[in-house]
């Protein structure tokens, strides 16, 4: 799952884990598990540089693995080797939100380091312009996610994928 903040990939990516049967992985979870520290206090020691060198390994070491659902981090997709792992390795759902439903979704969230500093809107303005196309190169399924609750979001991936993996005949759990 890619996805900007705030799009809701942890959230319905636990969601399309438990309906399919798989395991769930957080990529921002495994770096604080590795690290041992929040990501703001990642980010405050080792900068964002740092912080996306640890996401890269980590999101390496979860699609390594098999039979699950990762969520990455929303920049995950600025790393080239990333993006090429993602599409090598796994079916990638871009879930899609605009500015306006990110603003809403992390109003209250203090652990967003690019968040905490600056004008929240025009931040993820320009996040939003560097890595949309970036979510779409990897992208095999885009939702639009703004107006959905996860459940409505969940229903609706798993139609959609049941009717992808019905074509190409996998097995839908």
């Amino acid at each position: 799952m890619v996805g900007p903040m705030g799009a809701g990939k942890t959230s319905i990516g636990r969601r399309i884990a438990e309906r399919f049967s798989l395991k769930f992985a957080d990529v921002d979870q495994a770096v604080v598990q590795t690290c041992g520290i929040s990501i703001p206090a990642i980010f405050e020691q080792v900068g964002q540089a740092g912080f996306r060198e640890r996401e890269r390994a980590a999101l390496a070491t979860l699609l390594a693995g098999q039979g699950q659902v990762v969520a990455s981090g929303g920049g995950a997709v600025l790393d080239a080797d990333s993006r090429a792992l993602m599409k090598a390795r796994g079916f990638v759902i871009y879930l899609k939100v605009d500015v306006e439903t990110q603003l809403r979704r992390v109003a209250r969230d203090r652990n967003r380091p690019l968040l905490l500093t600056g004008d929240r809107r025009q931040v993820l303005t320009e996040l939003m312009e560097v890595r949309e196309p970036l979510y779409l190169e990897v992208a095999d399924l885009v939702l639009q996610a703004d107006e959905l609750t996860p459940g409505e979001a969940t229903a609706a991936l798993v139609g959609r994928l049941a009717r992808q993996w019905q074509r190409s005949g996998v097995s839908a759990a």
